[in-house]
């Protein structure tokens, strides 16, 4: 330890408290756990990277050796060899948390447990604060009973919608949702948005309100974890896809997201300043492609990552982990972008938009989807989905229902956390 430099706790929020107040700094909080311990309880910004996954994933979460760094642990000596890791391979501003997260707790920091927790939170309040209506999975099965005029549109991944789903659901992720919902959809038909459980369904149908959609919106209260509690069947191995807007849904799609930029205050950069700004090694820019991983796969900018839009608002501490950072998205025709990075600003991010008329650029290289986010989500433990006992299923889901509702009960005794709604 003598080589390793530490913060007090009393330091760390003095940090936190600079990046709230805006003062230009950055700050990459990582844990050093393994991620059974990290799900435990944790500081909320932090980025779990065990030491077995530091040179797999250090460059893509944390891309600036310049970055200051913070490395905590529980004690067991995981946040030293981590520090010392990052040492060296280049990071030249990186300290160890003296005391690790108990020495937190006994500042009176709050510990918050679970996974992707600062998104999860966040889509809580935005449920708070705007009021974003919901339907229980029993008053939706009976909407489908009646024939009733609606769409089900599941705003998780394809892979997700493929292992379950809600009887005539779609699959549209949730940065495609304001691209692609219009041309399913009449002037009387209701929207339903569902995910597997809160944040996703919340944040779905919020986007669709603040995008100014006319007809009713409602997220699945719960989502298929709910569908499955009430007793209702869910259906498998379906991949029926939300189609592509039509040149009249992306123009009507584009308006609606302009204005929700000019609300937000969205800002829209060149390639030029993107350049520059991937080149000034004195701040952090994370530069996300926000298509769905196969259009990623087909084309995309050098040095860009993918980060399909739904899932980066659904888990910013995997994709992102330098607070304080620049965020530039890019996608074909700014919609995505946009609300994407709507959300990212009322979550306290510095993002902005890479204007559209890039995917004709003769620099685009073909690719895999990005493979950095799937092994930090490969190693985390799994939400409660279909465990063999099927009781042991139930608690799991009505627990993890629960835990989600709760988070905003710290959020209101944590005064390192600021989100700024529009």
């Amino acid at each position: 330890m003598a080589d390793v430099r530490t913060i007090t706790a009393a330091e760390l929020v003095e940090r936190h408290r600079g990046l709230l107040r805006g003062n230009g700094t950055e700050l990459a909080l990582v844990d050093a756990r393994e991620p059974t311990e990290f799900t435990q309880r944790h500081l909320l910004y932090a980025a779990n990277l065990p030491p077995s996954h530091v040179g797999l994933e250090v460059a893509a979460r944390i891309p600036r050796l310049g970055t200051p760094v913070v490395v905590c642990d529980d004690g067991g000596g995981q946040a030293a060899a981590v520090a010392l890791e990052l040492t060296v391979l280049g990071y030249t501003d990186t300290a160890v948390l003296d005391g690790g997260i108990d020495a937190w707790a006994a500042a009176g920091g709050e510990l918050y447990s679970g996974i992707n927790v600062p998104s999860k939170l966040f889509g809580e309040l935005v449920e708070e604060h705007f009021g974003t209506p919901h339907v229980t999975a029993s008053e939706l099965a009976g909407w489908l009973a009646d024939g009733r005029d609606l769409v089900v549109v599941d705003s998780r991944t394809r892979r997700e919608f493929n292992r379950m789903s809600i009887p005539t659901g779609r699959s549209c992720p949730g940065g495609e949702l304001v691209r692609r919902v219009g041309d399913l959809i009449d002037d009387g038909t209701t929207v339903v948005v569902n995910c597997a459980g809160r944040t996703r369904s919340i944040m779905g149908a919020q986007s669709l309100r603040s995008a100014g959609l006319p007809n009713a919106v409602y997220a699945l209260k719960d989502g298929t974890m709910g569908w499955e509690l009430a007793g209702l069947e869910l259906e498998h191995g379906r991949d029926e896809l939300a189609p592509e807007p039509s040149e009249a849904g992306r123009a009507q799609a584009a308006v609606a997201a302009q204005a929700v930029a000019e609300r937000c205050g969205v800002r829209t950069i060149d390639r030029s300043q993107l350049d520059g700004w991937l080149a000034d090694d004195g701040r952090t820019t994370y530069f996300m492609d926000v298509r769905t991983p196969e259009e990623f796969a087909a084309g995309h900018l050098p040095g860009a990552t993918g980060a399909p839009g739904g899932q980066l608002v659904q888990a910013t501490d995997e994709y992102l982990a330098t607070r304080g950072a620049r965020v530039v998205l890019a996608d074909g025709d700014g919609i995505g972008a946009t609300m994407t990075a709507s959300w990212l600003v009322q979550m306290g991010w510095d993002a902005c938009v890479l204007e559209p008329g890039w995917l004709d650029d003769a620099q685009l290289v073909e690719s895999a989807a990005d493979e950095t986010a799937a092994a930090i989500r490969s190693r985390q433990p799994p939400l409660p989905y279909d465990p063999a006992d099927a009781e042991v299923a139930r608690a799991a889901m009505e627990a993890y229902l629960v835990w989600e509702v709760a988070l905003p009960d710290q959020y209101a005794r944590d005064d390192l956390v600021e989100f700024r709604f529009c």
